[in-house]
């Protein structure tokens, strides 16, 4: 995998991630598809591509001390940024964030606190610690250099696929992934192309808003999909709604976890329910679906579905998981 340069020619902190058919994905969706590899980047999720610009730029103005809120894989990518930049970082995790991921952020070297019952209770905590000490605090998923980081994903594809795709499948948590698609698509003319935008049940704040037409807050996060578990999604993510197509899908946990299994099998590498939602969607029939209903065109050349990845999994987490959800 090649280092990433950003538009000023600094080598960036994400690499530029594998483009690859998948045999197993093309023959459930019934079209080619190509999975992104974002699990492969050096924090194990596409995170550090709009966390890692947006550090840059704030280091480069002298900040030097990073804070962030995270359920896991933001705060991962902050830690790891401010490792290699020598500098302290501060991570904030609502009580919901897995053991795994508080050893994998301590071990970059930043200072965990655990706080709050959801990630905007851990989110308050952390914009209190940077206006205390007087640094920045690094949003996850809501801010526009986080956005600008995330579409070098697009930028990727074109030079990979050379035409455009049929659509691309992704998943939603906070919005700070869908808003940096759309960016890119915009700045390489293809703003044509639908994007499926993928929520489990209990998680789906995304496709509450897209129906209320406003942001609405969910009462709690209910899903086992917790890196998906923003109360609210960005404003960001809603007005995208009306600059491309945008198909909003919401499945069941037990759909994302059993994709999580059968992309084991598959392509023999495991990821979270997180990621696992959006590759339900190309398991369990709906993109056929979305075809029959005339949201997706008959005839595809390929889907692109990115594989966000995330650390907050293991095997012993997979199979409490299916426990949980009664699939045992």
């Amino acid at each position: 995998m090649e280092d990433s340069r950003g538009d000023s020619g600094e080598r960036s902190f994400h690499v530029v991630t594998p483009l690859l058919e998948s045999m197993a994905l093309s023959h459930a969706a019934g079209t080619k598809v190509f999975m992104k590899m974002e699990n492969v980047q050096p924090t194990g999720s596409f995170k550090i591509r709009g966390i890692g610009y947006f550090c840059q730029e704030v280091v480069k103005k002298g900040c030097q001390h990073l804070v962030s809120s995270s359920g896991g894989n933001a705060g991962l990518s902050v830690a790891y940024v401010a490792r290699k930049l020598g500098i302290p970082a501060t991570v904030v995790v609502p009580e919901t964030a897995s053991q795994l991921m508080l050893r994998k952020i301590r071990e970059q070297g930043a200072v965990v606190e655990v706080f709050g019952k959801a990630w905007d209770d851990a989110n308050e905590r952390a914009l209190e610690l940077a206006r205390r000490d007087g640094c920045i605090s690094i949003h996850p998923f809501d801010h526009p250099l986080v956005w600008k980081g995330h579409n070098s994903i697009v930028k990727e594809l074109r030079d990979s696929l050379g035409t455009k795709p049929g659509a691309i499948v992704l998943s939603v948590g906070g919005g700070g992934l869908l808003a940096g698609v759309v960016s890119g698509l915009h700045e390489v003319g293809w703003q044509d192309v639908p994007i499926v935008a993928v929520e489990t049940k209990g998680a789906d704040s995304f496709s509450a808003a897209v129906k209320a037409g406003k942001l609405v807050t969910l009462p709690e996060i209910t899903s086992v999909a917790k890196c998906l578990g923003a109360k609210t999604v960005c404003q960001r993510a809603l007005d995208c709604v009306r600059e491309c197509t945008i198909i909003s899908h919401v499945l069941d946990d037990v759909e994302a976890v059993d994709a999580v299994e059968k992309f084991l099998a598959d392509e023999r590498m495991l990821v979270e329910p997180a990621c696992g939602a959006s590759l339900a969607l190309l398991y369990s029939g709906y993109v056929q679906q979305l075809q029959e209903e005339g949201r997706l065109r008959q005839q595809l050349d390929c889907i692109v579905v990115i594989v966000c990845g995330g650390n907050a999994i293991e095997m012993e987490a997979l199979q409490a998981m299916k426990r949980h959800l009664g699939m045992e």
